[in-house]
């Protein structure tokens, strides 16, 4: 009966594991490489919604300009939702 005990609560964490944690490792490296791999002209899409195209990249932030007059705004990296077609997407 011990065995068994010990048996389902490895079992359960295993479970969570696969399930939980390793996704959101995955989802969380993605993330990061993809802001690593920003260059200036990208399209990007702000965690507020904003959209536009990266001007300069530097070490914790990124500038942005946006609209037809040309606005620039500075964010922080973390602040970047996504890049590339879904961009495109959100703009139309």
């Amino acid at each position: 009966m011990e065995i068994l005990i010990i048996v389902l609560i490895v079992f359960y964490i295993a479970i969570f594991y696969f399930l939980k944690m390793r996704p959101e490792k995955q989802r969380k490296k993605e993330q990061e490489e993809m802001k690593r791999s920003l260059n200036p002209g990208d399209p990007v899409t702000m965690i507020d919604g904003i959209v536009g195209n990266v001007c300069a990249v530097k070490e914790k932030t990124i500038v942005i300009e946006t609209g037809a007059d040309r606005v620039r705004l500075e964010y922080a990296t973390w602040a970047i939702m996504n890049k590339g077609a879904a961009v495109d997407q959100a703009a139309n």
